[in-house]
């Protein structure tokens, strides 16, 4: 199993480039820099990096195209592959903070994401592209310089309908927050779309977007993942279930608003929920803890390698150039044996 980082969207563009080249010193697979509302632009942020290093992937996550045009999305992606010699990747969703926060209305989500996806597949140098689907058309598109092998273009989905339109379209899916059984329902699911769609298994990805917070401290990581748990994938019945139960769920989901606000006032409870309901999400949802638990870390992603995921996604917030000292040093062995 491959082990990508997602960094902080927040960090300069020196910051991000010296992190993912201490990333590509210990052999990780990709850089995603997360696309929120107050970050820095994506694929500029990235520029950096992508002439500086040799070897690592790198890319955005999630863009959607409900507040950004394919064509647009498809500019910033073919730039980078350009820069980066062909090592551009990019996660297409069909949310995200942002979308709230604009008040743009989601309509037909999968198939926006489909046409988005059809549309990034089918550019190439050697000829224009026209498509007229029923939310988005191109008419006459030629990127003629885009001469670079093409970047391989993700979905982040969780369930049926966007598994199975990216089952048929896309190189790969990244879900979030997943535990190893849902893992292995999905994979399963989707690996049976594949067959069905005459496409090669081996060159499908499936991808794990998680919190990782391992420190000196454990009451820090404990405060910085309980914060941020609006933002991993937090409000979803189906998986939130599989561990707590509905009346459980059903407090957190009336604290939404609450949960959300937690990083933008910087603190780590909520008014009207148990610390200890949210530190069992943190439980389920990230890894965390001190970096003595380590090992036990790397057992729970064993058992997501063994349940069929290819790659994790692991996002860093404090102390990064620490974690990718001990993720490079301890867990990407660990995972290649």
């Amino acid at each position: 199993m491959h082990v990508d980082l997602i960094l902080d969207s927040r960090l300069s563009a020196p910051e991000i480039t010296e992190l993912g080249l201490l990333a590509e010193k210990y052999g990780m697979q990709t850089i995603w820099v997360a696309s929120y509302l107050d970050s820095r632009e994506p694929f500029v942020n990235l520029s950096q990096l992508a002439s500086q290093s040799s070897q690592i992937n790198l890319g955005p996550v999630a863009l959607n195209p409900f507040d950004t045009h394919p064509i647009r999305i498809a500019a910033g992606l073919l730039t980078l592959n350009e820069l980066s010699s062909g090592r551009a990747s990019i996660v297409i969703g069909g949310g995200g903070e942002a979308l709230q926060s604009l008040n743009l209305k989601t309509v037909k989500r999968v198939r926006a994401v489909r046409e988005c996806i059809e549309i990034l597949k089918s550019i190439s140098p050697s000829h224009s592209l026209n498509y007229n689907g029923e939310i988005f058309q191109v008419n006459n598109y030629h990127p003629f310089w885009a001469t670079q092998s093409m970047p391989r273009v993700y979905v982040a989905a969780n369930k049926p309908q966007m598994l199975k339109m990216s089952s048929r379209l896309s190189d790969g899916i990244m879900m979030s927050d997943l535990p190893a059984t849902l893992i292995k329902r999905t994979v399963e699911e989707v690996s049976a779309h594949l067959v069905a769609f005459g496409r090669d298994l081996d060159d499908f990805r499936f991808n794990n977007f998680m919190a990782w917070a391992l420190y000196d401290d454990k009451e820090e990581a404990i405060k910085e993942a309980r914060q941020w748990l609006g933002y991993r994938g937090l409000f979803r019945r189906w998986v939130i279930t599989t561990f707590m139960s509905d009346a459980d769920y059903d407090l957190i989901e009336a604290h939404k608003q609450e949960i959300y606000q937690m990083p933008k006032l910087n603190t780590h409870s909520v008014p009207g929920v148990p610390d200890s309901l949210l530190d069992k999400l943190v439980d389920h949802l990230t890894l965390t803890g001190h970096v003595s638990e380590v090992d036990q870390k790397i057992e729970h992603l064993l058992a997501l390698k063994a349940a069929g995921l290819t790659d994790v996604a692991l996002e860093l917030r404090q102390n990064p150039a620490a974690s990718i000292k001990l993720i490079g040093e301890q867990v990407i062995p660990a995972l290649k044996n």
